[in-house]
C-alpha cells in the first residue's frame, strides 16, 4: 500500500475512544439506578442518550461528573483507569455539563458569565476586572457556536437558545472534550430549536463530543452518531446512524410498542361549557376569538409557536384582562379579574411551566394538592393535617402518583409525576373546565401516555378540556376536535376526520383548507 493510501485509510478510520466506561453499577435501597452500565465516547461524535425518567440516565451523568461514586466499574480516561471522579477530575478530563435549568446571571454581560470567577485582572493589587482581555477571550468562543451577539450583550436580553450557547460558551471556555446536554430543547420553539442543533453540528466539527439527552425523539434522530437506551438501569440497546428512528428507541424505551393511538370519547359530547366570545388578547388586540368548548370532549387548540395560545389561557385563567369579547360559563356572562374567580367558577388551568407556575416544589405533595382549597381542609380555621394527607393519598393511588409518601418534596418527583400533582390539585375541587398548557413537556414517553389516559379520563366524566400543544403526534392522536390558531384568532376547526397534519399546518400557517382532509 502506498503512502498516500495508508494515510488516507488512517484519516477515514473512526478516532480511538478517550473515554471508555464499563461495568458501572450504582445502587440505593431497593432500587438498582445503574446496572452493569458501559459505553465509549470518541472524539467528535455525538451520543443520544434516551430513557423514561428513572431510567438511569441522570445517574450516570453525577458519576460522570463527580456527584457521586459508583459501587463498582471502572471510568478510563485517555488510558488511565479510575473507580470513580471527583469533581476537580472531571472538569480536568474536560467534561462539562450544561443543565436544562440554566445558571445564568441577568445583570452581567455574556463574556462576565462565561468567566464567572475566573476573570482576568489588571492594575496590580487593585485586581480589577479586564473586561477588553475578557471580550477577547470570550468572542472566539461565540464565533465557534456561530452566535450573532457579542460578549458584552447582557444576557438579560437573550433568548432561550441564545442562553444556551453561553452555557455551552462557558464549558468551552474550561477546554471541554465532552459536552452534556440534558434537556436543551425542552423550553424552546422550534426556530431556536434548529439554532441549538446547528451549534451541536459545530462542536462535533470542532472534535468535541456531545452527550445529548433528550425526550424530544425527532431531534435525536437528527442530531445524533449514535443512541443508547436505558431502562431501568439497564443499557437495552445500541442504536447505529441507520437505525435510528422514533419507533426502534419507542420499543427500547418501554419495551414495547406505543404510539399516540386515540381513544374515542366514551360519551357523546354535551353542552357548551366554556364559550370564548370575540375576545380579544393583549399581544393580538385586533383579532378577535370565538371557540366553544364542549362537556366531555378534548379540544386540542394548536397553532405556531407566537400565535397566541398561551395568551388566550391566561385570560380564560383570569391572569390577564381581555382586550374586548366576553366569556360565557354554562350559558351565563363570566368576569375573571382574577385567577381567583375562574378557581371558584370551575375552570382551572394547569400551565405551561409547571415548575414556575404550577408547584410549590419545597412544598410537600400533600401541601401542594390541598393549597387552592385550604378551606375545605380547614377545621375550626386551621388545616387539617389528616384531613389533608387523606386526599393526597386518594389523589396518589388514583393517577398513580409514584412516591413512597405524600409527606415527601415535590421538587423530588420525576416530571411526569409533577405533572399528575398539578392535575390531582384541581382534581380534587371538581373542574367544569380544565385548560393543559403544553401538558406533556419535558417528559417521558411512559408518563406521556398516562397522562393521556387521565385526559381522556377527565372528559368521560364530562369535564370540558382545552389542550395547548405544539406536539402535532399529541394534538392528532389525542383531541376529538381540533382548533388552530393563526397571529392571535382561530383560523379554523377541524372535525375528527379532517384532523390530519397538512390540515392542521395549513391552518397553522394562515391558509384555508379547500377540501375535506384525511382522517387521523
Amino acid at each position: 500500500m502506498t503512502t498516500s493510501a495508508t494515510a488516507a485509510v488512517e484519516a477515514s478510520a473512526p478516532a480511538e475512544p478517550f473515554l471508555d466506561l464499563s461495568g458501572l453499577r450504582k445502587t440505593y435501597p431497593g432500587v438498582v439506578a445503574l446496572a452493569d452500565f458501559g459505553m465509549t465516547v470518541r472524539p467528535g461524535e455525538v451520543i443520544g442518550l434516551v430513557g423514561e425518567n428513572g431510567a438511569g440516565k441522570s445517574t450516570l451523568m453525577k458519576i460522570l461528573g463527580g456527584v457521586i461514586e459508583p459501587d463498582q466499574g471502572s471510568i478510563v480516561i485517555d488510558g488511565e483507569a479510575h473507580p470513580s471522579l471527583t469533581v476537580a477530575q472531571s472538569m480536568a478530563a474536560g467534561i462539562a455539563f450544561v443543565h436544562q435549568e440554566l445558571n445564568l446571571f441577568d445583570n452581567l454581560s455574556v463574556a462576565a458569565n462565561v468567566y464567572i470567577g475566573r476573570e482576568p485582572r489588571k492594575y496590580g493589587f487593585l485586581q480589577l476586572v479586564d473586561n477588553d482581555r475578557l471580550e477577547k477571550l470570550v468572542q472566539p468562543l461565540l464565533d465557534q457556536l456561530g452566535a450573532t451577539f457579542s460578549p458584552a450583550t447582557p444576557v438579560s436580553r437573550l433568548s432561550l437558545a441564545e442562553q444556551q450557547i453561553v452555557e455551552i460558551a462557558k464549558a468551552l471556555s474550561l477546554d471541554s472534550r465532552l459536552v452534556i446536554l440534558d434537556e436543551p430543547t425542552s423550553s424552546l420553539p422550534i426556530a431556536e430549536t434548529e439554532k441549538l442543533l446547528d451549534v451541536i453540528a459545530g462542536l462535533k466539527a470542532h472534535d468535541i463530543s456531545v452527550i445529548f439527552i433528550s425526550h424530544r425523539l425527532h431531534e435525536v434522530v437528527q442530531a445524533s452518531d449514535r443512541v443508547l437506551v436505558l431502562r431501568d438501569g439497564n443499557l437495552v440497546g445500541e442504536l447505529g446512524d441507520d437505525d435510528i428512528n422514533h419507533d426502534a428507541m419507542v420499543r427500547l424505551m418501554v419495551g414495547r410498542d406505543l404510539k399516540v393511538d386515540y381513544v374515542p370519547p366514551a360519551r357523546t359530547s354535551g353542552e357548551v361549557v366554556l364559550s370564548i366570545k370575540a375576545v380579544r388578547t393583549s399581544t393580538y388586540p385586533n383579532r378577535e376569538i370565538s371557540l366553544d368548548l364542549r362537556a366531555g370532549e378534548i379540544l386540542g387548540l394548536a397553532g405556531l409557536v407566537g400565535a397566541g395560545r398561551t395568551e388566550l389561557a391566561r385570560v380564560l385563567f383570569g391572569i390577564d384582562r381581555p382586550a374586548g369579547g366576553r366569556l360565557e360559563l354554562n350559558g351565563e356572562e363570566a368576569h375573571f379579574a382574577t385567577a381567583s374567580d375562574a378557581v371558584a367558577a370551575g375552570v382551572f388551568l394547569v400551565p405551561e411551566d409547571r415548575k414556575g407556575a404550577g408547584l410549590l416544589l419545597d412544598f410537600a405533595i400533600a401541601q401542594n394538592i390541598s393549597l387552592p382549597n385550604l378551606s375545605a381542609y380547614a377545621r375550626r380555621r386551621w388545616v387539617s393535617r389528616e384531613a389533608e394527607i387523606a386526599q393526597a393519598e386518594r389523589s396518589r393511588t388514583h393517577l398513580d402518583i409514584r412516591a413512597p409518601d405524600v409527606r415527601q418534596r415535590t421538587s423530588a418527583l420525576s416530571g411526569g409525576n409533577q405533572q399528575k400533582v398539578v392535575l390531582a390539585k384541581w382534581l380534587a375541587m371538581e373542574p367544569k373546565a380544565i385548560i393543559l398548557d403544553e401538558p406533556t413537556r419535558g417528559i417521558d414517553i411512559g408518563a406521556k401516555s398516562e397522562i393521556y389516559r387521565l385526559m381522556r379520563g377527565l372528559a368521560d366524566s364530562g369535564v370540558a378540556v382545552l389542550m395547548i400543544s405544539s406536539d402535532m403526534e399529541e394534538v392528532i392522536g389525542v383531541s376529538d376536535r381540533v382548533a388552530v390558531m393563526h397571529e392571535g384568532h382561530i383560523q379554523g376547526t377541524l372535525d375528527r376526520d379532517q384532523c390530519s397534519e397538512e390540515n392542521i399546518l395549513q391552518l397553522a400557517v394562515g391558509r384555508s383548507i379547500q377540501e375535506r382532509g384525511r382522517g387521523c
